[in-house]
């Protein structure tokens, strides 16, 4: 008998359902069957293929109030929320829907001597995507919506404990018109995975996670020469500066901290505020996050969910205790709450300096450091001053200057001028340095997973 997933409820701790993973056999025959469909998808017409995206955006709608209703049972995040997620995600159909067929179409260039050069975005076979938690239905449509589009066939390994939210996107995908078998959910072990990976027919590889497991699957995926793509962690700086609208600062900061229950790789983790307007911005944002509310994620009173394991929050307690331990001072919450489900409190840590998890490492929960700049040259030096580099943000009523600095010297992948921002299908989400590489969104995912295909024609 195969071994069995176990998905719990993070919010009462109590069982939701079972599935049984899949045997090597199933593993195999599912990649192969994937490939066979791609043969025929990529065949179809880029305007074809629009269609069905944007028929998938419209079955997300469609089925958004159980689709929610099942990522918040399954992982905590708030109701809303969730229900904000599959929004999003229907715009990505939309959006990739509407602007994929121009991004793939056949550029033509003068090449000189007598030469025509056309440029072919060619799909190349079966993705292979690893997906995490805690936006279980954002992670998988980002990455496969943009090569569904491409022409390319898309497996997912999702997270264990959302394992019923990757079931029901696949159903959702195969009831608006999808061929069937051409995305399709492994229910795979560790094990299992790697042999995905190295498996012949497929032919790329994307990660959504930490560090430690990009760096295991990228070496994996790199053996057997095939291209990858990585969105790691970060402990994003979100910059404040002297003329910064504190009152605009405060409520954008502490947004960025505690959304999705502070689980989100491109959450405001560090606040840089210069001195001129510390003492004044750490009593309002204290002030804010005392005032936040753990509870049920399906209550209206409710600001922050569990999170969504026991061991993540083990873990999180652990980096506030080391981080107090080797300097650090709490001014809200850091206390580990009694009762059942795995909440955590809205915490600030105060004194916050090099050789602190809450200033190197990625606090993947509801825990914000404050960090104390001189000036504003001094606050992009802390910024900087990290492993990661996936987003950050400035605040100051000089946009001007808050652009030229984002431009000049963030050494992210996106930047946030004077509010908090996750995600648009319009802009290029990725990283630098250990928060990874490649693009999605914004026509950039289209061509991560295709042949860029040079053809020369010679004038006769």
């Amino acid at each position: 008998m195969s071994e069995q997933i176990t998905t719990i409820n993070p919010a009462t701790e109590e069982e939701i359902a079972q599935y049984q993973l899949m045997t090597d056999t199933e593993v195999t025959e599912a990649i192969e069957k994937c490939h066979a469909a791609f043969t025929g998808w990529r065949t179809r017409s880029a305007a074809e293929r629009a269609d069905v995206m944007r028929a998938i955006g419209q079955g997300l709608r469609d089925n958004a109030d159980a689709m929610a209703k099942l990522m918040t049972r399954e992982m905590g995040k708030l109701l809303t929320q969730s229900h904000q997620e599959i929004e999003l995600c229907a715009q990505i159909c939309d959006w990739t829907a509407g602007n994929g067929p121009d991004a793939l179409k056949v550029e033509k260039r003068d090449i000189g001597e007598g030469q025509t050069g056309h440029i072919v975005y060619s799909p190349i076979g079966v993705i292979y995507g690893i997906q995490p938690w805690n936006y279980p239905a954002y992670q998988v449509v980002r990455y496969s919506i943009a090569n569904l589009m491409a022409g390319n066939g898309v497996l997912l390994k999702h997270a264990s404990n959302v394992t019923g939210s990757g079931e029901m996107l696949g159903r959702i995908y195969r009831e608006a018109g999808l061929p069937e078998n051409l995305f399709t959910v492994l229910r795979a072990s560790h094990d299992q995975s790697d042999a995905v990976i190295e498996h012949d027919l497929v032919r790329g590889v994307t990660l959504t996670g930490s560090p430690v497991a990009g760096e295991v699957v990228g070496a994996k995926a790199a053996k057997a020469l095939k291209k990858t793509v990585l969105e790691l962690g970060s402990n994003d700086a979100y910059i404040v500066l002297e003329d910064a609208d504190l009152d605009v600062a405060v409520k954008a900061c502490v947004q960025g901290r505690v959304y999705n229950n502070g689980e989100t790789c491109i959450a405001a983790k560090r606040f840089v505020v210069v001195d001129a307007i510390y003492d004044a911005f750490r009593e309002k944002f204290v002030a804010a996050m005392k005032g936040l509310k753990a509870g049920d994620p399906t209550a209206d009173d409710s600001d922050i969910g569990p999170m969504a394991r026991k061991d993540l929050r083990d873990e999180l307690h652990e980096q506030v205790q080391e981080s107090v331990k080797n300097g650090a001072t709490i001014l809200a919450g850091g206390e580990m709450p009694d009762g059942k489900g795995y909440f955590y409190p809205a915490t600030v840590l105060e004194d916050v300096t090099a050789g602190q998890p809450a200033y190197d490492d990625e606090l993947f929960g509801p825990v914000a450091a404050l960090i104390r700049a001189k000036d504003a040259e001094d606050a992009m030096r802390i910024a900087n001053d990290s492993r990661f580099g996936l987003g950050g943000g400035i605040f100051s009523r000089d946009v001007d200057k808050a652009v030229e600095m984002a431009a000049a010297h963030f050494d992210t992948g996106m930047v946030f001028v004077n509010g908090f921002g996750l995600a648009n299908p319009a802009m290029p989400f990725g990283g630098v340095k250990r928060s990874g590489y490649g693009r999605e969104h914004g026509g950039f995912g289209l061509h991560e997973f295709v042949n860029a295909k040079a053809i020369h024609v010679t004038e006769t």
